[in-house]
């Protein structure tokens, strides 16, 4: 065996389950950004919809709560079931038939994450000197910023926040997918080209 077949990598080198499946990731990456950037376009749309998924979710997770309390009744947790069961119905009741104040309620706890966020991150790097601090500051001021901006647009922020946001996650997480299609797309080329060039030979 030669050097060069001794050092050129096998058909089973890698992940082959991605390199088999670039095509799928690509598509669900492109799929992904372009349902991103129809989200940002439409947040109003996108934050009643998210809002609604959410609602479903609750409902899904009391008919669990309501059902497994029947299972627990005997291990002495059947009223914590049955509470969190009904917190969950009556939180999905209220983004169903109410999703404009699920969205506020939701915007504002955005709004308070962002201004705590970047109270915390402020607030340590004034406290520690290490490279880069500044950036951290910055960063740090940004959320405090945003967090005002969102808090003191209330409730037409409402409107926009949430949907523009899954939008931005949407398009950033598209691009993850596709990136890595194509990463996989380009390792196979790799891996199949010795295989290639060995026929060649023959």
């Amino acid at each position: 065996m030669s050097e060069h077949n001794a050092w050129a990598p096998s058909a089973d080198a890698g992940p082959p389950d991605l390199r088999r499946i670039w095509g799928c990731l690509v598509a669900l990456g492109v799929s992904l950004v372009v349902l991103g950037f129809a989200a940002i376009g439409s947040p109003a749309v996108a934050t009643l919809a998210t809002v609604t998924v959410f609602g479903v979710l609750l409902l899904a997770g009391a008919a669990v709560e309501l059902v497994s309390m029947i299972w627990v009744r005997r291990w002495g947790s059947f009223l914590h079931h049955l509470l969190s069961g009904l917190l969950y119905l009556f939180l999905g009741l209220v983004l169903l038939e109410r999703p404009g104040l699920g969205a506020a309620a939701y915007t504002l706890l955005l709004a308070v994450f962002f201004v705590a966020s970047g109270v915390a991150r402020v607030v340590f790097a004034a406290a520690h000197k290490y490279p880069g601090r500044g950036w951290t500051i910055l960063s740090g001021s940004v959320a405090i910023l945003l967090g005002v901006l969102v808090w003191r647009e209330l409730p037409e922020s409402a409107l926009w926040v949430i949907g523009t946001f899954v939008g931005i996650e949407l398009v950033f997480n598209g691009v993850t997918w596709l990136m890595l299609g194509l990463a996989a797309r380009g390792l196979a080329g790799r891996v199949s080209e010795p295989g290639r060039t060995e026929a060649a030979h023959v």
